[in-house]
C-alpha cells in the first residue's frame, strides 16, 4: 500500500473549511453604494469616480431641498434622477435666493489693493531661462529631486560661468527650450503656470534681483531651476484704475464662502452614506 503523503485534490485547494476559505479565489471588492437620505446615486457595482460622485451628491442634495420647499413635485424615487435644464434653472434660482453675497466696501477694496499690489502691475516682464526636471508617471521623485538639487548647488557657486547653465540645460532639461540653453525669452505672469507666476512675479521677494534662484521651483510640470537674466518692473496703476476689478474679485470670493456655508448646512442635515462630503464652493449643477 502506498503510504506517501501526496496531497489530495481537496487539500491542494486549501484546508477545506467553509469558515476559512483559504483556497478560494480572492473575491472582488464590494463597492459601496452612495446615497443621500436613502436615494442612491448610482447602480450597484457601477460606482463613478470620486469627482463625478461628489457632483451627483451635491446635485441630489439641492434637488431634495427644492422638493422640500415645494419647488418640485415629491415623486417617490429610489435613485437620483437626472436633472433637466428647467430643473437646473429652478435650483439655481433657489440658491440665488438663499445665498446672500455682501458687496465689498471701498475700505475692503483698498486693503486688498495695498496687500496685493504686485498682482496689478502693468508691463511687468522677466527674461528667464530654466532647467526642467519633469515629473512623469513612474519617475522616482526623490531621486529626481536629489538630481535637481545637485545641479542647482553647482550653479549657485560663486564664479560659475554663464555658459555652465547653458550646458546643463542642454544636458538635463526636459523642456524644448534646452536647445536654446533653457532660454524662455521675455515672459509675463500670463505666460507661465500660476504657481510659477506667483513665485516669479507676485511675492514680495520676487520684485527685485536677477540671477539663479537659490531653491527649486515646484510646478505641475516638475522641478525648475530658474535664472532671471533681466527684468522689466512695470508700472503700478492707482487703486481707482483697478477698483472695478478688485470689487469683482472680492465679490466672487464672498459668494464662494456663502455657497460653501449653504452647502455645508445641507450636508449637515442629510443622511449621507458611502461618500464623504464637505460644503461645496458651488452648486455643481451648472
Amino acid at each position: 500500500m502506498n503510504t506517501s503523503s501526496s496531497p489530495s485534490p481537496a487539500a491542494a485547494q486549501g484546508c477545506g473549511s467553509g469558515a476559512c476559505q483559504c483556497g478560494s479565489p480572492a473575491a472582488a471588492p464590494v463597492l459601496p453604494i452612495a446615497s443621500i437620505n436613502g436615494i442612491t446615486l448610482h447602480a450597484p457595482g457601477q460606482r463613478p469616480d470620486t469627482a463625478t460622485l461628489r457632483e451627483l451628491a451635491y446635485a441630489e442634495l439641492l434637488r431634495q431641498e427644492a422638493v422640500r420647499q415645494g419647488l418640485f413635485l415629491n415623486h417617490a424615487v429610489a435613485s437620483a434622477p437626472e436633472l433637466g435644464q428647467a430643473e437646473r434653472e429652478v435650483i439655481e434660482a433657489m440658491v440665488d435666493q438663499a445665498v446672500h453675497t455682501p458687496q465689498p466696501t471701498d475700505e475692503e477694496g483698498r486693503r486688498y489693493y495695498e496687500a496685493h499690489k504686485a498682482q496689478f502691475l502693468v508691463g511687468q516682464a522677466l527674461h528667464v531661462r530654466h532647467i526642467l526636471f519633469a515629473v512623469t508617471p513612474g519617475v522616482n521623485v526623490q531621486a529626481l529631486t536629489v538630481h535637481a538639487e545637485r545641479a542647482l548647488l553647482e550653479l549657485s557657486h560663486k564664479g560659475v560661468s554663464q555658459e555652465r547653465f547653458t550646458q546643463l540645460a542642454a544636458e538635463l532639461s526636459n523642456c524644448p527650450s534646452s536647445a536654446q540653453g533653457g532660454d524662455l525669452g521675455w515672459i509675463t505672469p500670463d505666460d507661465c503656470a500660476p504657481e510659477l507666476a506667483t513665485e516669479l512675479f507676485h511675492l514680495q521677494h520676487a520684485q527685485t534681483g536677477t540671477g539663479v534662484h537659490p531653491r527649486l521651483f515646484h510646478t505641475r510640470f516638475g522641478f525648475h531651476i530658474i535664472d532671471v537674466l533681466e527684468r522689466r518692473s512695470g508700472t503700478q496703476p492707482a487703486y481707482e484704475e483697478v477698483q472695478e476689478r478688485i470689487t469683482a474679485l472680492l465679490t466672487m470670493q464672498s459668494r464662494a464662502r456663502a455657497l460653501h456655508q449653504y452647502m455645508s448646512l445641507l450636508v449637515g442635515e442629510a443622511e449621507i452614506e458611502g461618500i464623504a462630503l464637505e460644503g461645496a464652493d458651488s452648486p455643481l449643477v451648472q
